[in-house]
């Protein structure tokens, strides 16, 4: 399974075996091209020579890039996921829950609807390969895990929650759910529905009801 080689600061053309150097620089482009094509024809219509031709791409560069099909999709979904999931672009709103809000962009109507076609499309992936289920979820739940555990972690150092909450498993809950509507309930994640799940699961979980003292930057003392 190849790996999505598109991180901050990483070089835009590796060593090959036998000492050529590959380039990177229209992986981006190629990887946009496969989730259109993933979006228009679902898993099974897709082929990488359709994606070649969308990318204008040769089509043996595809090949050598992504062996596979399955490849190609996992990786283009994960970088659809990557987004703005860089620390140093993250929100710091100076409370737990306006960094969470913050992280939720705005979605248009065509954007929303080609994204549930592509998670129909690696759905439809899934179902004939359970095998690369580890690397959907690498795709589309760690890297917002990731920075969920990033601003928890963050609001416990600033003396907001409890350094007692289970960071591990609190950081898991909304991409879990997210990932669970589009791709089980086939329903969008839209800024109603992340929300919900902010204001009423993950804040009571770290102990920021409505009207905590918590929520002005006080950690309530423990219950004797």
């Amino acid at each position: 399974m190849t790996q999505l080689e598109l991180g901050v600061g990483e070089p835009a053309v590796v060593e090959t075996r036998l000492g050529r150097k590959r380039d990177h620089t229209r992986d981006p482009e190629i990887l946009a091209a496969a989730l259109e094509v993933l979006a228009e024809t679902g898993f099974d219509g897709m082929t990488i020579d359709m994606v070649a031709s969308r990318a204008k791409a040769g089509k043996a560069t595809l090949y050598r890039r992504w062996p596979s099909k399955n490849e190609l999709v996992i990786d283009a979904v994960a970088c659809m996921k990557q987004g703005d999931l860089v620390p140093s672009r993250l929100p710091d709103t100076g409370t737990l829950r306006g960094d969470l809000v913050a992280m939720i962009k705005p979605r248009s109507i065509d954007e929303a609807e080609k994204k549930m076609q592509i998670m129909a499309g690696l759905m439809s992936m899934l179902s004939a390969a359970p095998e690369l289920a580890e690397a959907a979820n690498a795709a589309l739940v760690k890297p917002r895990a990731e920075v969920n555990r990033f601003l928890i972690q963050r609001a416990v150092d600033r003396g907001e929650i409890s350094p007692r909450c289970d960071v591990e498993t609190l950081c898991l809950v909304t991409p879990s759910m997210a990932a669970f509507r589009t791709l089980i309930e086939r329903k969008p994640v839209d800024r109603d529905f992340l929300i919900s799940l902010i204001d009423g699961v993950l804040l009571p979980a770290v102990g920021l009801g409505a009207g905590d003292p918590a929520r002005r930057g006080k950690v309530a003392p423990p219950a004797s």
